[in-house]
Protein backbone atom coordinates (compact mmCIF):
# COMPACT_ATOMS: atom_id res chain seq x y z
CA UNK A 1 0.00 0.00 0.00
CA UNK A 2 1.74 3.13 -0.87
CA UNK A 3 2.55 5.53 2.04
CA UNK A 4 0.79 8.70 0.63
CA UNK A 5 -2.18 6.24 1.38
CA UNK A 6 -1.43 4.69 4.46
CA UNK A 7 -1.03 8.78 5.96
CA UNK A 8 -4.57 8.81 4.36
CA UNK A 9 -6.11 6.39 6.20
CA UNK A 10 -4.03 7.35 9.53
CA UNK A 11 -5.58 10.53 9.31
CA UNK A 12 -9.03 9.61 8.82
CA UNK A 13 -8.60 7.50 11.91
CA UNK A 14 -6.92 9.70 14.36
CA UNK A 15 -10.31 12.08 12.74
CA UNK A 16 -12.67 9.27 14.60
CA UNK A 17 -11.24 8.79 17.36
CA UNK A 18 -11.56 12.92 17.74
CA UNK A 19 -15.08 12.44 16.91
CA UNK A 20 -16.36 10.02 18.96
CA UNK A 21 -14.65 11.06 21.72
CA UNK A 22 -15.38 14.61 22.22
CA UNK A 23 -18.29 14.30 24.23
CA UNK A 24 -16.02 12.07 26.71
CA UNK A 25 -15.04 15.05 28.88
CA UNK A 26 -18.62 15.81 29.92
CA UNK A 27 -18.38 12.69 32.03
CA UNK A 28 -15.54 14.37 34.60
CA UNK A 29 -17.46 17.83 35.62
CA UNK A 30 -18.20 17.63 39.29
CA UNK A 31 -21.20 16.61 40.08
CA UNK A 32 -24.26 18.68 40.05
CA UNK A 33 -22.54 21.25 37.77
CA UNK A 34 -25.46 22.74 35.56
CA UNK A 35 -25.12 21.86 32.07
CA UNK A 36 -24.75 25.49 30.61
CA UNK A 37 -21.83 25.82 32.54
CA UNK A 38 -19.81 23.39 31.06
CA UNK A 39 -21.48 23.63 26.91
CA UNK A 40 -21.45 26.97 26.63
CA UNK A 41 -17.49 27.59 26.88
CA UNK A 42 -17.50 24.92 24.60
CA UNK A 43 -19.72 26.29 21.94
CA UNK A 44 -17.67 29.38 22.49
CA UNK A 45 -14.46 28.18 21.93
CA UNK A 46 -15.60 25.68 18.68
CA UNK A 47 -17.81 28.04 17.19
CA UNK A 48 -15.93 31.56 17.48
CA UNK A 49 -12.65 30.77 19.20
CA UNK A 50 -11.11 27.73 16.99
CA UNK A 51 -12.33 29.32 13.46
CA UNK A 52 -11.59 33.08 14.62
CA UNK A 53 -7.57 32.15 14.76
CA UNK A 54 -7.94 29.01 12.43
CA UNK A 55 -9.12 30.49 9.61
CA UNK A 56 -7.73 33.87 8.85
CA UNK A 57 -4.09 31.70 9.88
CA UNK A 58 -4.79 28.63 7.14
CA UNK A 59 -6.64 30.53 4.82
CA UNK A 60 -4.80 33.02 1.88
CA UNK A 61 -7.15 36.26 1.53
CA UNK A 62 -10.11 34.30 3.68
CA UNK A 63 -12.28 38.39 3.47
CA UNK A 64 -11.64 38.28 -0.27
CA UNK A 65 -13.25 34.97 -0.78
CA UNK A 66 -16.24 36.03 1.20
CA UNK A 67 -16.83 39.26 -0.45
CA UNK A 68 -16.78 37.35 -3.75
CA UNK A 69 -18.73 34.84 -2.83
CA UNK A 70 -21.85 37.27 -2.60
CA UNK A 71 -24.25 38.18 0.16
CA UNK A 72 -26.96 35.49 -0.66
CA UNK A 73 -24.10 32.52 -0.36
CA UNK A 74 -23.02 34.02 2.43
CA UNK A 75 -26.25 34.30 4.41
CA UNK A 76 -27.35 30.67 3.11
CA UNK A 77 -24.70 29.08 4.47
CA UNK A 78 -24.75 30.97 8.15
CA UNK A 79 -28.43 30.38 8.12
CA UNK A 80 -27.84 26.55 7.65
CA UNK A 81 -24.99 26.59 10.13
CA UNK A 82 -27.75 28.31 12.51
CA UNK A 83 -29.54 24.86 12.25
CA UNK A 84 -26.62 22.66 12.11
CA UNK A 85 -25.63 24.82 15.78
CA UNK A 86 -29.42 23.12 17.51
CA UNK A 87 -28.19 20.06 16.45
CA UNK A 88 -24.93 20.38 17.80
CA UNK A 89 -27.04 22.00 20.94
CA UNK A 90 -29.43 18.68 21.26
CA UNK A 91 -26.70 16.26 20.76
CA UNK A 92 -25.02 17.92 24.27
CA UNK A 93 -28.08 17.61 25.65
CA UNK A 94 -28.59 13.95 24.80
CA UNK A 95 -25.20 13.06 26.15
CA UNK A 96 -26.51 14.34 29.55
CA UNK A 97 -29.90 13.06 28.84
CA UNK A 98 -28.97 9.11 27.57
CA UNK A 99 -25.33 8.88 27.62
CA UNK A 100 -22.16 8.63 24.87
CA UNK A 101 -23.54 5.00 23.27
CA UNK A 102 -26.96 5.82 22.49
CA UNK A 103 -27.08 9.48 21.76
CA UNK A 104 -23.86 8.68 19.01
CA UNK A 105 -25.83 5.98 17.67
CA UNK A 106 -29.00 7.87 16.78
CA UNK A 107 -27.27 11.06 16.01
CA UNK A 108 -25.08 9.74 13.61
CA UNK A 109 -27.61 7.51 11.93
CA UNK A 110 -29.99 10.52 11.27
CA UNK A 111 -27.03 12.40 10.52
CA UNK A 112 -25.51 10.16 7.69
CA UNK A 113 -29.30 9.49 6.15
CA UNK A 114 -30.64 13.46 6.10
CA UNK A 115 -26.78 14.36 5.56
CA UNK A 116 -26.72 12.65 2.38
CA UNK A 117 -30.52 12.54 0.95
CA UNK A 118 -31.69 16.56 1.70
CA UNK A 119 -28.66 17.63 0.09
CA UNK A 120 -29.53 15.49 -3.11
CA UNK A 121 -33.12 16.66 -3.23
CA UNK A 122 -32.06 20.08 -3.23
CA UNK A 123 -29.71 19.89 -6.08
CA UNK A 124 -30.58 17.32 -8.11
CA UNK A 125 -33.74 15.05 -7.26
CA UNK A 126 -33.87 13.38 -10.20
CA UNK A 127 -30.31 11.28 -9.37
CA UNK A 128 -32.68 9.36 -7.16
CA UNK A 129 -34.37 7.56 -10.00
CA UNK A 130 -30.76 6.05 -11.27
CA UNK A 131 -29.34 2.93 -10.15
CA UNK A 132 -26.63 4.84 -7.62
CA UNK A 133 -29.87 6.60 -6.50
CA UNK A 134 -31.32 3.30 -5.71
CA UNK A 135 -28.24 1.96 -4.16
CA UNK A 136 -28.00 5.52 -1.78
CA UNK A 137 -32.08 4.68 -0.90
CA UNK A 138 -31.29 1.46 0.10
CA UNK A 139 -28.53 3.18 2.29
CA UNK A 140 -30.27 6.01 3.90
CA UNK A 141 -33.12 3.32 4.40
CA UNK A 142 -30.51 0.97 6.29
CA UNK A 143 -29.12 4.00 8.48
CA UNK A 144 -32.94 4.92 9.68
CA UNK A 145 -33.43 1.17 10.22
CA UNK A 146 -29.57 1.09 12.67
CA UNK A 147 -31.31 4.39 14.33
CA UNK A 148 -34.81 2.59 15.01
CA UNK A 149 -33.11 -0.49 16.03
CA UNK A 150 -30.83 1.38 18.82
CA UNK A 151 -33.87 3.28 19.82
CA UNK A 152 -35.40 0.15 20.88
CA UNK A 153 -31.99 -0.60 22.66
CA UNK A 154 -32.58 2.40 24.34
CA UNK A 155 -36.13 1.31 25.80
CA UNK A 156 -35.07 -2.17 26.57
CA UNK A 157 -32.42 -1.11 28.60
CA UNK A 158 -34.81 0.86 30.44
CA UNK A 159 -37.07 -1.72 30.99
CA UNK A 160 -34.42 -3.98 32.15
CA UNK A 161 -32.98 -1.56 34.87
CA UNK A 162 -36.47 -0.96 36.42
CA UNK A 163 -37.11 -4.92 36.51
CA UNK A 164 -33.51 -4.93 38.13
CA UNK A 165 -35.41 -2.63 41.18
CA UNK A 166 -32.65 0.31 40.40
CA UNK A 167 -34.66 3.44 40.18
CA UNK A 168 -31.71 5.61 39.78
CA UNK A 169 -30.01 3.09 37.34
CA UNK A 170 -32.27 4.31 34.46
CA UNK A 171 -30.56 7.65 34.77
CA UNK A 172 -27.37 8.62 32.64
CA UNK A 173 -24.18 8.30 34.62
CA UNK A 174 -22.86 11.91 33.99
CA UNK A 175 -22.23 14.59 36.40
CA UNK A 176 -24.29 17.10 34.32
CA UNK A 177 -27.08 18.74 36.70
CA UNK A 178 -29.50 18.55 33.75
CA UNK A 179 -32.92 17.76 34.02
CA UNK A 180 -33.39 14.57 33.01
CA UNK A 181 -36.53 13.64 30.80
CA UNK A 182 -38.24 9.87 30.24
CA UNK A 183 -36.19 7.81 28.03
CA UNK A 184 -38.34 7.90 25.03
CA UNK A 185 -38.29 11.35 24.76
CA UNK A 186 -34.56 11.25 25.28
CA UNK A 187 -34.23 9.00 22.49
CA UNK A 188 -36.40 11.19 20.21
CA UNK A 189 -33.92 14.76 21.05
CA UNK A 190 -31.31 12.64 20.08
CA UNK A 191 -32.83 11.86 16.49
CA UNK A 192 -33.73 15.64 15.72
CA UNK A 193 -30.39 16.83 17.08
CA UNK A 194 -29.16 14.40 14.05
CA UNK A 195 -31.73 15.96 11.53
CA UNK A 196 -30.51 19.46 12.55
CA UNK A 197 -26.65 18.11 12.41
CA UNK A 198 -27.61 17.18 8.72
CA UNK A 199 -27.42 21.17 7.93
CA UNK A 200 -24.21 21.18 7.52
CA UNK A 201 -24.21 19.30 4.66
CA UNK A 202 -26.82 21.91 3.70
CA UNK A 203 -24.85 24.56 3.91
CA UNK A 204 -21.56 23.01 2.66
CA UNK A 205 -24.25 22.40 -0.35
CA UNK A 206 -25.39 25.94 -0.84
CA UNK A 207 -21.68 27.35 0.02
CA UNK A 208 -19.91 26.03 -3.80
CA UNK A 209 -18.92 30.09 -4.35
CA UNK A 210 -16.96 29.99 -1.58
CA UNK A 211 -14.95 26.70 -2.24
CA UNK A 212 -14.65 27.90 -6.01
CA UNK A 213 -13.23 31.16 -5.09
CA UNK A 214 -11.18 29.56 -2.19
CA UNK A 215 -8.94 26.95 -5.04
CA UNK A 216 -9.43 30.00 -7.94
CA UNK A 217 -5.67 29.77 -9.78
CA UNK A 218 -4.29 28.39 -6.82
CA UNK A 219 -5.13 30.59 -4.07
CA UNK A 220 -5.22 27.52 -1.34
CA UNK A 221 -5.05 24.06 -1.44
CA UNK A 222 -8.28 21.58 -0.74
CA UNK A 223 -7.54 21.33 3.02
CA UNK A 224 -7.00 25.09 3.46
CA UNK A 225 -10.01 26.00 1.35
CA UNK A 226 -12.10 23.92 3.30
CA UNK A 227 -11.37 26.30 6.44
CA UNK A 228 -13.45 28.80 4.75
CA UNK A 229 -16.18 26.72 4.51
CA UNK A 230 -16.07 25.62 7.96
CA UNK A 231 -15.76 28.55 9.40
CA UNK A 232 -19.15 29.91 7.79
CA UNK A 233 -20.92 27.17 9.22
CA UNK A 234 -19.24 27.58 12.68
CA UNK A 235 -20.08 31.33 12.79
CA UNK A 236 -23.91 30.10 11.86
CA UNK A 237 -24.04 27.61 14.81
CA UNK A 238 -22.63 29.96 17.24
CA UNK A 239 -25.81 32.48 17.32
CA UNK A 240 -28.21 29.45 18.13
CA UNK A 241 -25.33 27.37 20.37
CA UNK A 242 -23.56 30.39 22.46
CA UNK A 243 -27.29 32.36 22.65
CA UNK A 244 -29.23 29.21 23.95
CA UNK A 245 -26.61 28.74 26.50
CA UNK A 246 -26.44 32.64 27.40
CA UNK A 247 -30.07 32.46 28.04
CA UNK A 248 -29.52 29.57 30.26
CA UNK A 249 -27.33 31.09 32.43
CA UNK A 250 -28.70 34.09 32.74
CA UNK A 251 -32.15 31.96 33.53
CA UNK A 252 -30.66 29.60 35.61
CA UNK A 253 -28.64 32.32 37.21
CA UNK A 254 -25.18 30.26 37.14
CA UNK A 255 -22.87 32.58 35.73
CA UNK A 256 -21.27 32.54 39.28
CA UNK A 257 -20.33 28.88 38.59
CA UNK A 258 -16.87 30.92 36.16
CA UNK A 259 -16.05 32.06 39.68
CA UNK A 260 -16.18 29.17 42.19
CA UNK A 261 -13.53 26.70 42.77
CA UNK A 262 -13.18 23.76 40.18
CA UNK A 263 -14.35 26.42 37.38
CA UNK A 264 -10.74 26.00 35.70
CA UNK A 265 -11.15 22.31 35.29
CA UNK A 266 -14.39 23.06 33.63
CA UNK A 267 -13.32 25.54 31.02
CA UNK A 268 -10.25 22.67 30.96
CA UNK A 269 -12.52 19.64 30.32
CA UNK A 270 -14.81 22.36 27.37
CA UNK A 271 -11.40 23.20 25.63
CA UNK A 272 -10.63 19.61 25.30
CA UNK A 273 -14.09 18.97 24.25
CA UNK A 274 -13.83 21.77 21.70
CA UNK A 275 -9.95 21.12 20.37
CA UNK A 276 -11.51 17.23 19.79
CA UNK A 277 -14.72 18.16 17.61
CA UNK A 278 -12.79 20.86 15.26
CA UNK A 279 -9.83 18.62 15.41
CA UNK A 280 -12.07 15.84 13.71
CA UNK A 281 -13.48 17.83 11.39
CA UNK A 282 -9.66 18.84 10.01
CA UNK A 283 -8.08 15.24 10.07
CA UNK A 284 -11.42 14.21 8.19
CA UNK A 285 -9.92 17.09 5.80
CA UNK A 286 -6.78 16.29 5.70
CA UNK A 287 -7.14 12.52 5.16
CA UNK A 288 -9.43 12.18 2.43
CA UNK A 289 -7.47 14.10 -0.10
CA UNK A 290 -4.62 11.71 0.71
CA UNK A 291 -6.65 8.58 -0.33
CA UNK A 292 -6.49 9.55 -4.37
CA UNK A 293 -9.37 8.01 -6.27
CA UNK A 294 -10.61 6.49 -3.34
CA UNK A 295 -11.34 10.11 -1.97
CA UNK A 296 -14.61 10.57 -0.26
CA UNK A 297 -16.58 7.56 -1.16
CA UNK A 298 -13.79 5.02 1.15
CA UNK A 299 -13.02 7.79 3.52
CA UNK A 300 -16.21 8.75 4.66
CA UNK A 301 -17.64 5.64 5.33
CA UNK A 302 -13.84 4.71 7.39
CA UNK A 303 -14.17 7.97 9.09
CA UNK A 304 -18.08 7.84 10.19
CA UNK A 305 -17.89 4.28 11.17
CA UNK A 306 -15.03 4.53 13.65
CA UNK A 307 -16.41 7.21 14.88
CA UNK A 308 -19.23 5.48 15.75
CA UNK A 309 -17.71 2.46 17.30
CA UNK A 310 -15.72 5.04 19.25
CA UNK A 311 -18.48 6.67 20.84
CA UNK A 312 -19.91 3.32 21.89
CA UNK A 313 -16.72 2.07 23.28
CA UNK A 314 -16.75 4.80 25.79
CA UNK A 315 -20.07 4.73 26.66
CA UNK A 316 -19.78 0.78 27.48
CA UNK A 317 -16.60 1.49 29.52
CA UNK A 318 -18.00 4.34 31.51
CA UNK A 319 -20.65 2.21 32.66
CA UNK A 320 -23.47 3.27 30.77
CA UNK A 321 -25.02 -0.24 30.46
CA UNK A 322 -24.11 -1.78 33.70
CA UNK A 323 -27.03 -3.82 35.04
CA UNK A 324 -28.67 -3.59 31.45
CA UNK A 325 -29.98 -6.76 29.74
CA UNK A 326 -28.10 -9.17 27.53
CA UNK A 327 -31.05 -8.48 24.82
CA UNK A 328 -30.59 -4.76 25.30
CA UNK A 329 -26.93 -4.75 24.64
CA UNK A 330 -27.69 -7.28 21.50
CA UNK A 331 -29.76 -4.56 20.22
CA UNK A 332 -27.35 -2.03 20.74
CA UNK A 333 -24.27 -4.16 18.80
CA UNK A 334 -26.95 -4.90 16.05
CA UNK A 335 -27.91 -1.44 15.67
CA UNK A 336 -24.56 -0.23 15.61
CA UNK A 337 -23.63 -2.92 12.99
CA UNK A 338 -26.64 -1.38 10.69
CA UNK A 339 -25.85 2.08 10.79
CA UNK A 340 -21.72 0.85 9.64
CA UNK A 341 -23.56 -1.01 6.88
CA UNK A 342 -25.37 1.86 5.80
CA UNK A 343 -22.51 4.10 5.37
CA UNK A 344 -21.09 1.15 3.31
CA UNK A 345 -23.88 1.26 1.32
CA UNK A 346 -23.64 4.79 0.78
CA UNK A 347 -20.48 5.46 0.06
CA UNK A 348 -20.83 2.61 -2.40
CA UNK A 349 -23.48 4.12 -4.23
CA UNK A 350 -21.25 8.04 -4.31
CA UNK A 351 -18.58 5.36 -5.66
CA UNK A 352 -20.88 4.59 -8.68
CA UNK A 353 -22.07 8.37 -9.27
CA UNK A 354 -18.37 9.65 -9.42
CA UNK A 355 -17.48 6.55 -11.21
Amino acid sequence: MPAELILGFGLLLIGAVCGGSFGLPSKYVKQGTPWEVLWGPFFLIVTIVIPVIVAPAVVNDLDGIYARSGTHTILAVLGFGLLWGLGSMTLGMSFAYIGLSLAYALNYGAQIACGFLLPMLLSNPGQLATSHGAVFLAGVAVCLGGVVVSGRAGILKEQSLKQNGDKDATKVENASSAKQPGMFLGLMIAVVSGVLCACWAIASHYSGPVGTGAVADGLNVPWRAAWAITALILWGGAVSSCSYCAVQLTKNKTWGHFTRPGAGKILLLAAIMAVLHDAAVFFFGLGWIRLGDLGVPVGYPVFMSFAIIVGNIHGFRSGEWKGASRQSIAWIVAGIGLLIVGVCVIAAGKSMMSG
